[in-house]
């Protein structure tokens, strides 16, 4: 019989951290966190692969389920000297969900079950406190009927703030026992008339109803962003676990909270983190009340005045600490724990791996090796390679003027700028429109996930450390400044609100997440100092990686910022970019525009000083590393214009009549140019061209040279498809080569290899191998070519795809990996049985993406190549994919 249930708690536990996959990561933890003796109250785990089978199944469970659960509840009770429904010793449980990855805020949480008007005077007399007991219910009836039931949780809410006005409170602590009672009374009266039955009463009911409402969570929408925002497969399900209650809100010796064991956005070790007394776990993360820090510092570093736990509860706070140590120690990472004290007594509901900021996992990683809990090959795979854009960026110039608009808590470090909008749903409008945002909200929730990926920083009015909108700014490296206790929203008028100073939507503002301040307009940037941690981190994964990183680089400016992230050469230099610069863009228009191959070869005799100098000042840069340089790849007719106000000007300057211009544009016109008249075709229709790239790439290298610098110059020949088109172009390249050298006497060491971005080419490698000295995988136009999709036109129905399951990652980010990396790794096989040792990459934005990466490893390529700003994301995530082992299975 298959087993569906899995118990924990009282110091025995049916599982363990390494059923992760089944158990869901926070069952797991509990588990393991059980087995290790720590204050965990019972329960038990419903698997992973119930989740599985229920969505396989029309919505239904397996046969053996019931009973599995019944006897888990029956042993749950035992345990804890109570029985769910029992009506002088009820039994309350919890119902929440625990995927394998975490997943913050995006499923559903159902607290207080078993509440019932006969359970209630069991909890009244057990408990001796009536307030305690319909504060409890009040909170099951709302929280219940919203996530299982359906109703809206502004209904509840409205009929609770007209209880707080009617009595002139400002909290819910200020309403008593009677006040709650009708509260829930009235709850229960909205249910009826919203739903046509009553609220059910029925505590087995209330249990499979939660049960289901938690695998019904995972296919909502925001939980389905959320798995595609962050590469999460949706057959992966969530486990839900269920476990008896213990209760922060029974008076002053009660509490709740979340710590992280190390600051989660530096890195420093000290628990960090929020508490409230005499409160449920979601006041701290809802805002409703103002979170307490755990520590003094921390509360000083705020100029809060509230007392920390630290300096209020020192005996639970130093409980609390010594099981922080104790995780940490067991786990060996920094821990997100959730515990409540009941009456003095502290508990743990949960732990897991602690999401931090790129800064902060740069210094625990460090930090946890220092300590000797962790070694440098485990430091090096606890960094998320994209997180590294966090530290890539500019930062707020601190000597540039400012003007404070309002400011909270530093929940997201980084700095951004942005018009001011106040939907999620504006905000993700605007961004696909191209606009700059930054969203502000009262606070946020899990519906807000995809607006909040769209902007670039994140504002709330209410919210701590531990809220919705820091947890999720963090993960994502938004910027986040949380909790501006003087900022009013007025959604309805589109505008917010700080004394007298009104920002209406559209208008630019610029947050500083780190120091936790909105400033009106824009506020000046600063590059990032990249220092300390992160050259520690990266020296390592240099030391661990194979894979060499180079980058895509047009300009000496760029070629200068990959060296400083540590660039070790430029696998794509684009030579079209450079035709765009200045007046050059008339001689490359004359040299379209003429009549004959002499009109030709005097305009590009104009080009040849220009493009030589470019080179040159590159090679100066690259000081004898690998320059990758891409002979002209795009069609001609996108060096000319397409507006017809455009055109008289580029008439004037070309000499000739603008109906002449527009019939030679209408001659250049392509139906499908990306696989027109363009790369090595251009070559052989117009061999002058080539050739004069040629003679510019080798006569910048002899001069570079002759300055005493060392030069590693390599052509590369674009869209070839058969052997012919490779052996024409070289020719020339060759041909080239000889008149220089019979010219000057002598001649740069120098490459000629092709680009592989057509199946075609992929499959006959072995024969190109024959005369090219390397490849490169241009993955862009391979997976464009290979799957048949236009990367210009395919966003709208990928993302649909993903949306649907069909696909778990866009091909255009990540490698295909059964379609396109299958034809890289036969091209590689093939290349290297002709010319074993041919160096072999690829270039264009995939070079930057860590799961592509991993790739490039496992068959076995020479380098990666990226943007600048992704080579310390493609140095940590080759030396990661090193560590990997694989089978041979692309």
């Amino acid at each position: 019989m298959t087993k569906w249930v899995y118990a924990f708690g009282d110091g025995h536990a049916d599982g363990d951290a390494s059923l992760r996959n089944l158990l869901g990561g926070k069952g797991a933890n509990l588990a393991e966190m059980s087995k290790i003796g720590l204050p965990v109250p019972p329960g038990f785990t419903v698997t992973t692969e119930v989740c599985t089978y229920f969505y396989a199944n029309g919505h239904k469970y397996p046969t053996e389920l019931k009973a599995q659960v019944e006897a888990a509840v029956a042993q749950m009770g035992k345990q804890m000297g109570a029985k769910l429904g029992d009506p002088k010793n009820p039994l309350l449980v919890s119902v929440r969900s625990g995927a394998r990855v975490s997943m913050p805020g995006m499923m559903d949480t159902v607290l207080n079950l078993g509440l019932t008007p006969e359970t209630i005077e069991g909890v009244i007399k057990l408990t001796g406190n009536p307030r305690f007991a319909w504060d409890s219910y009040r909170r099951f009836v709302q929280m219940y009927s919203n996530v299982v039931l359906g109703v809206e949780s502004s209904e509840f809410e409205e009929i609770l703030d007209h209880a707080k006005e009617a009595k002139g409170v400002e909290l819910d602590t200020g309403l008593d026992a009677d006040d709650l009672k009708a509260i829930t009374a009235k709850f229960k009266e909205v249910v009826k008339k919203k739903l046509g039955k009553p609220f059910p009463d029925n505590v087995e009911d209330q249990l499979w109803g939660g049960i289901g409402a938690v695998f019904g969570s995972w296919m909502v929408q925001r939980a389905q962003t959320y798995r595609r925002l962050n590469k999460i497969p949706g057959d992966w399900g969530t486990a839900v676990n269920v476990q008896a209650m213990v209760f922060g809100n029974r008076g002053e010796t009660s509490a709740t909270g979340v710590a992280f064991t190390r600051d989660p956005a530096t890195g420093e070790k000290y628990l960090y983190g929020e508490y409230l007394i005499n409160a449920q776990g979601e006041d701290v993360v809802a805002g409703i009340r103002t979170p307490q820090a755990i520590t003094k510092l921390v509360r000083e570093r705020q100029g809060s005045k509230l007392p920390s736990m630290e300096e209020s509860m020192p005996e639970m706070y130093k409980q609390l600490l010594g099981i922080g140590q104790t995780l940490e120690h067991h786990f060996k990472e920094m821990q997100d724990v959730e515990f409540t004290i009941q009456e003095g007594k502290l508990w743990m509901l949960q732990c897991r791996a602690g999401k931090r900021t790129a800064k902060a996992a740069l210094k625990v990683a460090i930090d946890l090796v220092t300590e000797k809990l962790i070694d440098k090959e485990t430091a090096v795979q606890r960094v998320d390679p994209s997180a590294l854009d966090q530290l890539l960026h500019p930062t707020l110039d601190p000597k540039a003027p400012k003007t404070k608009y309002t400011s909270g808590l530093a929940a997201s470090p980084g700095a951004a700028i942005g018009e001011a909008v106040f939907t999620a749903d504006e905000a993700e409008k605007l961004a696909n429109d191209g606009h700059e945002v930054i969203l502000v909200r009262t606070e946020t929730s899990p519906e807000d996930i995809a607006g909040m990926h769209a902007a670039r920083g994140i504002v709330t009015a209410r919210g701590g450390m531990t809220s919705h909108a820091a947890v999720v700014a963090r993960g994502m490296g938004r910027p986040c400044v949380a909790g501006c206790g003087n900022l009013r929203i007025d959604y309805d008028k589109k505008q917010m609100v700080v004394g007298d100073k009104v920002v209406k939507q559209g208008e630019v503002i610029t947050i500083d997440g780190s120091a936790g301040v909105v400033y009106l307009g824009r506020v000046a940037m600063q590059n990032p100092e990249l220092t300390g941690d992160f050259n520690t981190l990266m020296a390592w994964a240099d030391e661990i990686r194979k894979l060499k990183i180079y980058t895509n680089a047009d300009t000496p400016t760029d070629a200068r910022t990959a060296r400083s992230f540590g660039a070790q050469g430029i696998g794509l230099c684009r030579t079209e970019h450079m035709f765009f610069e200045g007046d050059r863009i008339v001689s490359v228009r004359q040299m379209i525009l003429a009549e004959s191959v002499e009109e030709r070869e005097k305009a590009l005799a104009r080009l040849l000083p220009m493009q030589r100098g470019d080179f040159e000042e590159i090679f100066r840069v690259m000081d004898g590393l690998p320059v990758i340089i891409r002979l002209l790849d795009p069609p001609l007719h996108e060096f000319l214009p397409h507006k017809d106000v455009e055109y008289e000007a580029v008439a004037k300057q070309a000499g000739i009549s603008v109906e002449k211009l527009k019939q030679k544009s209408a001659q250049l016109h392509e139906m499908n140019p990306m696989l027109g008249h363009r790369g090595c075709r251009l070559g052989i229709t117009y061999p002058e061209i080539s050739a004069m790239q040629a003679r510019a790439v080798l006569e910048a290298a002899l001069n570079v040279e002759a300055e005493g610098k060392k030069v590693d110059a390599e052509i590369m020949i674009p869209v070839v498809a058969w052997k012919q088109e490779l052996d024409f172009i070289a020719d020339i390249i060759n041909k080239v080569a000889a008149e220089i050298k019979k010219e000057r006497g002598k001649l740069p060491t120098f490459k000629i290899g092709t680009m592989i971005e057509l199946p075609r080419a992929a499959l006959q490698a072995g024969k190109l191998a024959e005369t090219a000295q390397f490849f490169s995988f241009g993955t862009n136009d391979l997976t464009q070519t290979t799957c048949g999709i236009s990367r210009d036109d395919a966003g709208p129905f990928l993302t649909e795809y993903q949306v649907k399951g069909l696909l778990v990652r866009d091909p255009f980010v990540s490698i295909d990996r059964d379609g396109v990396g299958e034809l890289i790794a036969i091209a590689a096989e093939r290349g290297r049985k002709t010319r074993p040792d041919m160096e072999i990459g690829i270039c264009g934005e995939h070079g930057g993406d860590p799961n592509s990466i991993e790739l490039c490893q496992q068959v076995g390529l020479t380098y990666v190549s990226c943007s600048p700003f992704r080579v310390p994301v493609a140095r940590l995530a080759a030396a990661q994919a090193a560590l990997k082992k694989f089978e041979r299975d692309v």
